[in-house]
Formats: structure tokens, C-alpha cells, sequence
């Protein structure tokens, strides 16, 4: 037989092979195999699937949120910033407030006694000799009662 097949062509060994090809039975393995279950592993493929994309949706949701939070966050620490400026400015605007509210009392308060306004007339007054002034002497002790008791 192998003499045989020598002398075949190429096309002629092919198709041989293709329709009298024959497994000689020392080159089968025996043993216990598994069965491929091909709905199961279909379905297994279908929810790997449709988790991972699951997943992908989940991930660019989360990162859409963060990157509005961020935003936000921002937004919310420049008007804080801006805030504790505005801040910071009243209070001294209120100072200076004060202090021209005062310099205006104080300006009304010198309009209504007219103490910077000049004198209409000057009186004259004759020399007075000092030594001829009495000395009147007060006496600033106070008298202490003494009481028995409370």
C-alpha cells in the first residue's frame, strides 16, 4: 500500500486523504473528556459582555461627576475667595466711615460754640501786682467719723 501511494500525485494523494483517510487505532487517546457546552459558554461570553460594558458606562459616568464636583468645588472656593475680600474691604470702608463720622461731629461741634471764630472787641486789662492777691488756702482733708459696729 505504500508503494502504492508513492507513485500517486499530489492531487491524487488529497483527495485519498480526504476521502479514505482512516485513524489507525494505536494513535487514538483514550480517557474521560470534558464535553464542550457551547449555550453555556455563549452565555458566559453574553454576561462578561454586558457587564464590561456596564462597567465602561459606570466608569465614564463617574468620571463626568467628578469632573463637575470639581468644577463646582471651584466655582464655590473662588466666590469664598472673593467674598472674604469683599469682606475684608467693608471693614475698612467702615473704618473710615467712622473716622469721618467723628471729624464731622467734631467740625458740627466747633460750628455750634464758635470757639475758632475771632474775638469782635479786645479788652484791655491794667497790670496786676501778684504779691498783693491773698492766698486763700483750702484744706482738702475730709473728716472721718469713727463708728462702733457695722
Amino acid at each position: 500500500m505504500q508503494q502504492e501511494l508513492l507513485h500517486l500525485t499530489y492531487n491524487e494523494f488529497n483527495e485519498l486523504e480526504s476521502y479514505e483517510f482512516v485513524l489507525p487505532q494505536d494513535t487514538v487517546i483514550e480517557g474521560v473528556f470534558e464535553q464542550e457546552d457551547n449555550e453555556k459558554q455563549m452565555a458566559i461570553r453574553k454576561l462578561n459582555f454586558t457587564l464590561c460594558m456596564l462597567l465602561i458606562v459606570l466608569i465614564a459616568v463617574t468620571t463626568i461627576s467628578y469632573y463637575f464636583a470639581s468644577a463646582t468645588e471651584m466655582t464655590l472656593n473662588d466666590i469664598s475667595r472673593q467674598t472674604t475680600v469683599f469682606n475684608d474691604e467693608n471693614i475698612e470702608l467702615e473704618n473710615q466711615l467712622d473716622k469721618l463720622k467723628s471729624f464731622n461731629n467734631v467740625d458740627k461741634s466747633m460750628q455750634k460754640t464758635n470757639f475758632l471764630t475771632k474775638a469782635k472787641q479786645v479788652i484791655e486789662v491794667e497790670e496786676v501786682n501778684s504779691s498783693s492777691i491773698a492766698k486763700n488756702t483750702i484744706d482738702n482733708r475730709k473728716v472721718f467719723n469713727w463708728s462702733i459696729g457695722y
